[in-house]
C-alpha cells in the first residue's frame, strides 16, 4: 500500500514578482532605474559593432592576432564606458544624500529644526527620522534649561532686593565698625547676586527660541548708542574714565530689540570699566557700512588663547583681577546672535588694549513695522 505524497507546488509568478520588487524610493531602485537604460545602450552598441565586424568587413585578410587586439580594444572601451555610466548613476542616486549633507553643514549650532525627509531614499529616511527625533529632544531639553534659568533668576531677584534694602537701612544708622563692615559686605554680595540674576534673565530672553525678533523695531544706531551710553557717564566719571563717542551725523538704521541692545551695550561698557585703566579712556565708535558698534579700552588686553573662551558663560580669565560673574561677553554674543550680528575681538599685539566690534546686518528690506511701531 502506497501513501500518496503531495509534492510542493512552486509559488506563482506573482509571488516571485513581489519578492523581487524593490520598494518605491529606495536607493537600489534609483540606481537600477538610472543604470539600466545606459547599460542597455552599451549592450546594443556592442552587438551592433560585432555585427558590423562580422558582416560588413572582409575577414580574409585579417590575421588571428588582429582579431585578438580588436577584441581587447573593444572590451577596454566597453569597460571605460561602463565605469562612466556607473559613476554617473551612483552620483545621480546619491544627489539627495549630498543635498542633505549640505543642509547639515550649513546649519548653525542654534538651529534645531527637523530636517526634510521628503525625496530621500527609503534606506536613508529612517536615519533622518531618528536624527529629527534626537534634535527635538535636544531642543526641548535646552528650552527647559533656559526656562529654568529665567524662572530661577526672577524668583531670586525679590529676596535679594530685600536683603540689599535691609543692608542699606543698617548702613544708614550709626553702627560699630565691625558691624558696618559686615553690612557693607552683605550689600556688595547682594548687589553682585542681583546683577547675576539680571544677567541670567537676559541670557534666557536673548535665546532665539524666545523669538526676540517679535519685539524688533527700526531704530537709529547712532541715537541709540548716544542715549544708552549717556546713562553710563556718571559711573565712568566716578571711575576716572573718559567715555567718548565717535559717530557719523547721518542716520544708521538697524532692526533690534531696544531692551536687549541696552543690555548689550551695558555689558560692553561695564566690562571695559572693570578691566580698563584708571584713569583711562573708553571709546564707542559707530560704523556705517556695515552698521557696527565698536568699543575700545586701554586695559591689559586678552591673551590670544583666551579670545574664544571669554565668550563662554561663567568663564573668567585666571589673570583677571576685577570681580565678575563671567557672563558679560556671553550675553553680548547671545544678543548679537539673536539680532543676526557677529562679534569680532581684537587685542594685543594687534591693538594696545581690547577692541570689540558688533557688526549688524542692517534693516531687513521689505519688512513690516512691528506691533510697537504700529501702535506708536
Amino acid at each position: 500500500m502506497f501513501e500518496s505524497s503531495t509534492s510542493k507546488k512552486p509559488p506563482p509568478a506573482s509571488s516571485w514578482r513581489v519578492a523581487w520588487r524593490l520598494p518605491s524610493g529606495s536607493l537600489a531602485r534609483l540606481l537600477i532605474s538610472g543604470l539600466m537604460p545606459p547599460l542597455m545602450v552599451l549592450v546594443l552598441l556592442d552587438v551592433a559593432v560585432t555585427w558590423v565586424i562580422t558582416h560588413k568587413l572582409d575577414m580574409t585578410v585579417w590575421m588571428l592576432e588582429d582579431f585578438f587586439w580588436l577584441i581587447v580594444a573593444g572590451q577596454v572601451l566597453l569597460i571605460l564606458l561602463f565605469a562612466g555610466v556607473v559613476v554617473h548613476g551612483v552620483r545621480s542616486g546619491l544627489r539627495s544624500v549630498n543635498h542633505l549633507a549640505d543642509q547639515i553643514r550649513q546649519r548653525s549650532i542654534e538651529d534645531m529644526q527637523p530636517m526634510v525627509v521628503a525625496n530621500l531614499p527609503s534606506e536613508i529616511a529612517p536615519l533622518v527620522t531618528h536624527i529629527n527625533d534626537l534634535l527635538e529632544r535636544l531642543d526641548s531639553s535646552l528650552s527647559a534649561q533656559r526656562r529654568f534659568i529665567g524662572h530661577a533668576a526672577h524668583q531670586l531677584r525679590t529676596p535679594l532686593t530685600g536683603l540689599k534694602l535691609e543692608s542699606e537701612l543698617m548702613l544708614a544708622r550709626p553702627l560699630p565698625d565691625d558691624v558696618r563692615a559686615r553690612a557693607e559686605r552683605i550689600k556688595v554680595v547682594s548687589d553682585r547676586m542681583i546683577r547675576l540674576g539680571q544677567q541670567l534673565l537676559v541670557l534666557a530672553r536673548s535665546n532665539p527660541d524666545a523669538q526676540p525678533r517679535d519685539n524688533f523695531v527700526r531704530l537709529d544706531l547712532c541715537e541709540w548708542v548716544r542715549a544708552s551710553g549717556a546713562e553710563w557717564v556718571p559711573r565712568a566719571m566716578a571711575a576716572q574714565v573718559d567715555l567718548d563717542l565717535v559717530a557719523p551725523d547721518v542716520s544708521i538704521d538697524i532692526d533690534g530689540n531696544p531692551l536687549l541692545l541696552d543690555e548689550l551695550l551695558g555689558n560692553l561698557i561695564d566690562n571695559a570699566l572693570r578691566y580698563g585703566k584708571k584713569p583711562g579712556r573708553i571709546t564707542l565708535t559707530v560704523g556705517a557700512s556695515p552698521p557696527s558698534l565698536t568699543i575700545e579700552d586701554d586695559g591689559p588686553g586678552i591673551p590670544p588663547d583666551e579670545r574664544d573662551r571669554v565668550f563662554e558663560a561663567f568663564y573668567r580669565s585666571p589673570s583677571a583681577a576685577a570681580g565678575g560673574s563671567g557672563l558679560g561677553l556671553a550675553i553680548v554674543r547671545e544678543i548679537a546672535t539673536a539680532h543676526g550680528a557677529w562679534c569680532q575681538l581684537t587685542s594685543r599685539p594687534e591693538y594696545s588694549g581690547t577692541r570689540l566690534s558688533v557688526v549688524f546686518p542692517g534693516p531687513r528690506k521689505g519688512t513690516q513695522p512691528s506691533r510697537h511701531e504700529r501702535h506708536a
